[in-house]
């Protein structure tokens, strides 16, 4: 599932919860639902970060991907 579909869903159950219009065993579907749709997000925002640390500018400001050993270079 693409992030912005998991978002999106996870926006939608906290405005249908909000509501209060829900029946008790509807309403922890919803929270069970939205507590996977965040875990799906919070995995896809790492991944993000992950890449976007292996990402490093050249001197001519093109993006290539850092070196294994300037990964560790930059870790120390």
């Amino acid at each position: 599932m693409a992030f912005e579909e998991a978002l999106k869903k996870l926006e939608s159950i906290v405005e249908t919860m909000e509501s209060g219009d829900l029946p008790l065993e509807k309403m922890l579907s919803q929270y069970e639902e939205g507590v996977r749709l965040s875990q799906v997000c919070q995995k896809k925002l790492a991944e993000a970060e992950i890449k976007i640390e292996a990402l490093e500018k050249t001197s001519s400001g093109d993006l290539r991907l850092k070196s294994p050993a300037g990964v560790e270079a930059d870790a120390e």
